[in-house]
């Protein structure tokens, strides 16, 4: 008998740079905290959608086009995206990958982020800026559990590529990428630091 494994579900954990990270950081720190003092509009968003949270979702969503410190950013992200998509084995031959949304989040101790994916975008990821000890992992869903029908559980001694769930805890200065469809969600955490973390969203664009 052969066993065949089909349809792979690659996500990606990597460094984002391998030098300066730790003052790069601090930098990001700096104008997360100064943004969100500043952006009423975000902090109204915040307290009806994370309580005892921030996020600049419903605010300021394109991070990069407004803050030199999230375009160093953007300009370190391009790179390790498109290699992403590539291994994935999307052709880019003639196509530009383009970052549309970068948000921040800032977040501690029971304060969640629900089941989600990101519709109208290509690939999407987290960059870990702070991430103190407790924090909450990020929690990915197996793509076809909608579709599992009449099945028992599954053995909790399965490796994590048979798991219909998955949970990763990246450190401080490592960057998540995953395609956007894939659905995921952020449960509560065990700190009363905040872990600070900014999302963004590619799209493509090129021939037809």
């Amino acid at each position: 008998m052969t066993i065949r494994s089909l349809f792979p579900t690659r996500i990606e954990v990597a460094p984002l740079k391998k030098k300066g990270i730790v003052a790069f950081n601090r930098d990001l720190i700096d104008v997360c905290d100064s943004l969100r003092l500043a952006d009423k509009t975000g902090q109204r968003w915040s307290a009806r959608h994370y309580p005892g949270g921030y996020t600049s979702y419903g605010s300021h969503d394109q991070m990069h086009r407004i803050s030199s410190t999230f375009a160093a950013l953007e300009k370190a992200l391009d790179p390790q995206v498109r290699a992403y998509a590539v291994a994935l084995g999307y052709d880019l031959r003639g196509r530009k990958l383009q970052m549309t949304d970068c948000w921040v989040n800032m977040m501690a101790g029971a304060v969640t982020h629900g089941l989600h994916l990101h519709p109208l975008s290509f690939i999407s990821g987290t960059y870990y800026v702070q991430v103190p000890r407790g924090s909450a992992a990020i929690k990915f869903e197996d793509p076809r559990l909608d579709r599992l029908m009449a099945a028992p559980p599954r053995r909790s001694d399965l490796p994590p590529s048979e798991q219909l769930h998955v949970s990763i805890r990246p450190k401080a200065g490592q960057v998540v990428l995953f395609e956007s469809w894939l659905r995921h969600e952020v449960p509560p955490g065990f700190t009363t630091r905040e872990r600070i973390s900014v999302s963004f969203n590619y799209a493509w664009h090129g021939r037809s």
